[in-house]
């Protein structure tokens, strides 16, 4: 039996999955967030020791039996003089070097379309794009929050915030959002959201990110402030999804899988909202529900790159292990 590790590192939390040859998940576990950028590569070896121990710990194995492992790293290629000390993380904590390492991006990619052609959207605490086609992979999207990650729970909830301070001074008038966000917040007084974010939470971006479900309660309750940032939030994946459609190669009469992850998407309100963004294109696109999800993907790639993919028996088991899984 071989045993292969996925690693779905993100912006607030990084989560492993061990599966075996046949198409079984042997184990999982959940770690907190591998974004280095903020706290140092200290940090991803950290969290990786923890969840790979907790994965082969449950699933009763040692590092040195997982045949093959990947690692999405958030953050992963995005400073080249990073990437040589990213890669020589895993090996400290395996013992060896089968494994390999990209962008968290693929991770969704292989999950969500089962490492089909397409593209798939990522939307948590930031956001991309990545397809493939053919064996051409792009990647659109994902600068990071201070000038990119549109649409992203971060982008959603500081457009939120700023909402807010609109709604609080009379620039806007108050909305559903206003109390929302006071409640979320447990303010006192409305500038105490300053001192908040900034000195207590010191612009964590995922704690930050994680008022963006406020702004869809906010749109579920009529706030028509909300409903137009979520609405422009859809609009900006939309854009990352068209420019990723041309750069792989499908054209405009071509049918395009497309699939998402990512904690936005976990509202169902937003995810209705992107549907119809996309319905009111020209192309054809075919938004499919992911039928795995981002860790189970990765180590459906890491089966891949160790030049031994599952079965399509394994993976039609680990297709219905998905499904059925509580």
């Amino acid at each position: 039996m071989s045993y292969y590790l996925g690693v779905d590192g993100g912006g607030s939390k990084t989560a492993f999955a061990l599966i075996d040859s046949d198409g079984h998940i042997v184990a999982r576990a959940m770690a907190p967030s591998s974004y280095y950028f903020n706290q140092g590569i200290g940090v991803v070896e950290r969290v990786l020791h923890q969840g790979i121990s907790a994965t082969t710990d449950t699933a009763g194995i040692t590092a040195s039996d997982v045949d093959f492992a990947f690692f999405g790293l958030p953050g992963y290629g995005e400073a080249s003089a990073d990437i040589e000390a990213l890669n020589a993380v895993p090996r400290r904590i395996l013992g060896h070097d089968r494994y390999a390492c990209d962008n968290d991006m693929v991770c969704g990619w292989a999950g969500s379309l089962a490492g089909e052609d397409g593209i798939n959207v990522i939307c948590g605490t930031g956001s991309m794009t990545y397809g493939e086609r053919l064996g051409t992979g792009r990647r659109v999207g994902g600068w990071g929050e201070l000038f990119g990650d549109e649409g992203s729970a971060y982008w959603v909830a500081t457009q939120g915030l700023n909402a807010f301070s609109r709604m609080s001074d009379g620039r806007l008038a108050r909305g559903p959002l206003y109390d929302l966000v006071r409640r979320r917040l447990q303010l006192t007084s409305d500038l105490d959201a300053v001192g908040l974010v900034i000195e207590q939470w010191g612009g964590n971006r995922g704690s930050i990110a994680a008022l963006a479900t406020t702004v869809c309660e906010a749109v579920r309750e009529g706030d028509e402030v909300a409903a137009g940032i979520l609405d422009a939030a859809a609009g900006e994946l939309v854009q990352l999804v068209e420019t990723t459609r041309v750069l792989v190669g499908f054209g405009e009469h071509d049918r395009v899988p497309v699939s998402y992850s990512g904690g936005m998407f976990s509202d169902t309100g937003f995810l209705d909202i992107f549907r119809r963004s996309l319905e009111r294109l020209a192309v054809k696109y075919d938004l499919q529900v992911p039928v795995l999800d981002p860790a189970v993907g990765a180590a459906l790639y890491a089966a891949k790159r160790s030049g031994h993919p599952l079965s399509a028996i394994a993976l039609d088991q680990l297709r219905t292990r998905e499904v059925t899984s509580p």
